[in-house]
């Protein structure tokens, strides 16, 4: 048999170079062929169809259960005038990338706000006037604040009054925007491969919430719809161009200039609610309620508030199941994890046995396992904080985080910082604290008010304390400890990234020298942003 010699080129011809211009399902089509052909991507590209890059992914993606084809499809979207609590459902991806409108750096006074529907025409008016109400207060508090700012820190000589107002005006409405309720609209960009986009949409179809539902149903019709092409009006333009000076070559520059874009029609299409989410959510917020029946919630550490590090005890038989099945309900309850985790514990190995079971027992063929089951490994923090600085904290996406459901049972924060005037005793103090505590009433009557409608979480502001559990290694809960606790930082995410810091230290002594972390208590230059 003869055998073809390597050339020099062949040995040591490395080529690199950037694609731009392909249609995302025909790129992850080529991209795809390197394992069943030897062209280059070039020649790949140049002889790929739209058509026969979806005959192709209707055979292997859905046919063969090929999925890791979609990693290669990559979309961007603009998802504008959402709720907060919708922006946070949405970006509740382990593998997600983007940026949302930032509460610290714009005033979210003009963003206005969502309305869902109400059974009864009282309900819906309690809550705009209640909406509206928490707006007045947040621009009042700001507003207040900000005198409180200037009489604290004086304009230094060298500083105008335009730069020192803008920036004791941003740390007032730091403090402001506690009051902005999850209706507050918002708006973000996010891009993501094709085979996240259709976990994220058949999670969010499954949403109890109908704007959610709504949204996830926006996000396939805009996958499989043209997009919206920035080049657009530089082709018309050209092809007014093209038409003046050789008209017979018009037609043909029409359907390269102008031709629609389907971003991922074929990966997409047949999202839809996930059966396995959805009966096992029914059958482990069952499981919890037996467990836990009416427990009072055990509070946290005076010590350390906001963060808990779970460890598992040493020489514990069936330590793993028993994470597992903790991870299982966690989701599921308003309880601190440790607390959660003893429940669990003290059950027979059958009963123990039957709650892992319901994590997997309405698993379709293609389904990925529920997320709790990547939350047993690792460094477990109980996070309970505001809401506010929650939505800073889960944009880390090196960690597992389970979130908890909303709810008042954890109070709500003061937007009271160190080295700095405070709500507490300042003139805004009562607008402040009867504002949340109206919130709070209204939630629990709109809860309880006999609606069929899950309405009344849109209600609570961002100062309302939510419960998370992220879990992580070593190296990310060093990274979130530096990164989240520099004086440039919020308060609210500051001490929790302190926290964990500290219960790190706590349980592995040997290890605190690797955090390269000073403690955010010290003094704060109110002027540095």
């Amino acid at each position: 048999m003869a055998h073809t010699k390597n050339t020099t080129e062949q040995q040591n011809g490395t080529e690199v170079y950037a694609i731009h211009g392909a249609d995302p399902e025909v790129l992850a089509y080529a991209m795809a062929k390197y394992s069943r052909s030897a062209l280059t991507l070039r020649e790949s590209l140049a002889e790929i169809s739209a058509q026969r890059a979806e005959q192709f992914l209707n055979t292997f993606y859905f046919e063969y259960g090929h999925r890791s084809i979609a990693d290669l499809a990559h979309v961007a979207f603009a998802v504008e005038r959402l709720s907060l609590l919708a922006a946070i459902a949405l970006v509740d991806e382990p593998r997600w990338d983007g940026q949302e409108r930032s509460t610290r750096y714009q005033n979210f006074r003009k963003a206005g706000y969502y309305t869902p529907a109400f059974d009864t025409p009282e309900h819906a008016a309690e809550y705009t006037a209640l909406m509206d109400a928490l707006f007045d207060g947040y621009t009042t508090v700001g507003e207040g604040m900000l005198q409180e700012l200037k009489q604290h820190t004086p304009r230094p000589t060298a500083m105008d009054e335009a730069a020192y107002t803008r920036t004791l005006r941003a740390r007032a409405y730091d403090m402001a925007r506690y009051l902005l309720p999850l209706g507050t609209n918002t708006s973000l960009g996010q891009i993501t491969n094709a085979r996240t986009l259709e976990g994220q949409i058949s999670r969010l179809l499954g949403s109890d919430y109908a704007e959610i539902r709504d949204l996830g149903g926006k996000l396939r019709e805009a996958a499989a719809g043209p997009a919206w092409n920035v080049q657009h009006r530089a082709g018309e333009q050209l092809l007014e161009e093209v038409r003046s000076l050789h008209p017979q070559l018009a037609t043909r520059a029409s359907d390269h200039l102008l031709r629609e874009v389907r971003t991922s029609p074929t990966l997409v299409k047949y999202t839809a609610p996930s059966d396995y989410q959805r009966e096992s959510r029914a059958a482990l917020q069952q499981a919890a309620n037996a467990l836990m029946g009416n427990t009072a919630i055990q509070p946290m550490s005076p010590d350390s508030p906001n963060v808990d590090l779970v460890l598992t005890p040493a020489g514990e038989q069936r330590s793993l199941e028993i994470d597992l099945a903790a991870s299982l309900l966690y989701p599921h309850t308003h309880y601190r994890f440790r607390q959660l985790r003893e429940a669990v514990a003290a059950l027979d190995e059958h009963r123990l046995d039957e709650l892992m079971a319901l994590g997997t027992r309405h698993r379709g063929k293609h389904d990925e396992l529920l997320r709790a089951f990547s939350a047993a490994n690792g460094l477990r923090f109980d996070i309970l904080m505001d809401i506010g600085g929650f939505r800073d904290m889960h944009r880390h996406r090196r960690c597992t985080q389970l979130l908890q459901p909303y709810t008042t049972a954890h109070s709500f924060e003061m937007p009271d910082f160190p080295g700095q005037p405070q709500v507490f005793g300042s003139p805004v103090e009562q607008v402040y604290t009867s504002l949340v505590q109206r919130a709070f009433n209204v939630h629990g009557q709109l809860s309880l008010g006999g609606s069929s409608l899950p309405t009344a979480d849109y209600v609570l502001p961002l100062a309302t304390r939510c419960r998370s559990l992220f879990t992580m290694d070593f190296a990310q809960a060093v990274y979130i400890s530096e990164l989240r606790s520099t004086s440039a930082g919020h308060w609210s995410y500051r001490t929790v990234a302190w926290q964990m810091f500290q219960a790190v230290q706590y349980a592995y002594p040997s290890l605190a020298r690797h955090f390269r972390i000073s403690d955010p208590r010290g003094s704060v230059d109110l002027l540095q942003r």
